[in-house]
């Protein structure tokens, strides 16, 4: 395993980061079990959850996982997406974090966090409110470091300020979706995080699966996988039929060179100096195993074009395309 520094900060983590999305879904606490060991023997010391996978209950297996080995991790979670419809249970209320965090702690039976993410930017929110609850659960020793996740460039760029008018640390990391499908962080994302001495630990290098080539162009989907069984998430971004040709041609040149897809897109990744780790997030323990030799493996100058040339850096895969989830909102009609 390779360890890199989080950012500017004195944190050390390896390259791969297991992200826990599927604890409690598609994965249940035996197989979970299974992966969290295998992590740890190959010298994964990162592991990422949030509140709002499976409603608290990847929080708890994950806790229960890390008894008696807590502090052989740097532990991760997130808050703001609604845990339940009451008006205060998302966001960033000083209410809402101060009481959400008491809320994971006891989930991952922990008396502190190593990181806490900011789990989506809400355009309208004040954010000097939320910043201020962070600096104060640092001060008590409830979390140690805050991140961003899923914030554009210039909100990054805001809450520095805020830090910094605030006297609280600045962000130690950011999570963006980031891939060779989708290059958009290029533009504004990944320049912020490097110039502030943000780390930035992308999620789904392989594309929600799609850079694993499981999808044929112009096939039906299998029904046992995210996009056949019709997945909001992978449906409304990368399951486009740009997306499953590049996959395609991808993963003629990956058995080509006796490797699979995945752990080329996840090696791509890796190989972009400005990224500290980036998130594996299995579904079994077999899925996980094709993640550690994406580590070892180099990308080579030609690769670089070859890839340059299919997804032009900065853009989508489509042109045109953008996430519907983070829709843009800078114009404003005159009227």
């Amino acid at each position: 395993m390779q360890y890199r520094r989080l950012g500017k900060s004195n944190l050390n983590v390896s390259a791969l980061c297991l992200g826990t999305m599927m604890f409690g879904d598609q994965t249940d606490t035996a197989e979970a079990s299974r992966i969290v060991a295998s992590a740890r023997e190959h010298g994964v010391n990162f592991i990422d959850t949030a509140d709002v996978y499976t409603k608290g209950r990847s929080e708890e297996i994950v806790g229960e996982l890390l008894q008696g080995q807590r502090h052989d991790w740097i532990l991760a979670t997130k808050l703001g997406n609604a845990m339940s419809p009451a008006p205060n249970h998302s966001h960033y209320s000083r209410h809402w974090i101060m009481a959400e965090v008491e809320h994971s702690l006891k989930r991952l039976r922990t008396d502190y966090l190593d990181i806490l993410y900011l789990h989506r930017d809400f355009h309208d929110e004040n954010l000097e409110e939320a910043v201020q609850a962070l600096g104060d659960l640092i001060r008590s020793g409830k979390i140690r470091g805050f991140g961003l996740s899923n914030f554009r460039g210039w909100r990054i760029a805001e809450v520095v300020r805020l830090c910094e008018k605030n006297l609280v640390p600045l962000p130690l990391v950011c999570q963006p979706y980031y891939n060779l499908l989708n290059r958009m962080p290029e533009v504004e994302i990944l320049p912020a995080c490097h110039a502030y001495g943000i780390g930035v630990v992308p999620y789904s290098p392989i594309a929600r699966g799609v850079l694993t080539g499981k999808y044929p162009p112009g096939q039906k989907p299998a029904e046992d996988t995210r996009a056949g069984r019709g997945d909001k998430r992978i449906l409304e971004t990368e399951f486009r039929e740009e997306s499953l040709l590049i996959a395609d041609q991808l993963k003629q040149h990956s058995t080509a060179r006796g490797i699979q897809l995945g752990q080329f897109a996840t090696a791509w990744v890796l190989a972009n100096s400005v990224i500290s780790s980036v998130i594996a997030g299995p579904r079994t323990l077999e899925q996980m195993k094709d993640y550690y030799a994406a580590v070892e493996l180099s990308v080579s100058a030609e690769e670089e074009a070859m890839v340059d040339a299919l997804v032009p850096p900065g853009h989508a895969s489509t042109h045109g395309y953008n996430d519907p989830g983070y829709p843009f909102f800078g114009r404003v009609a005159f009227r």
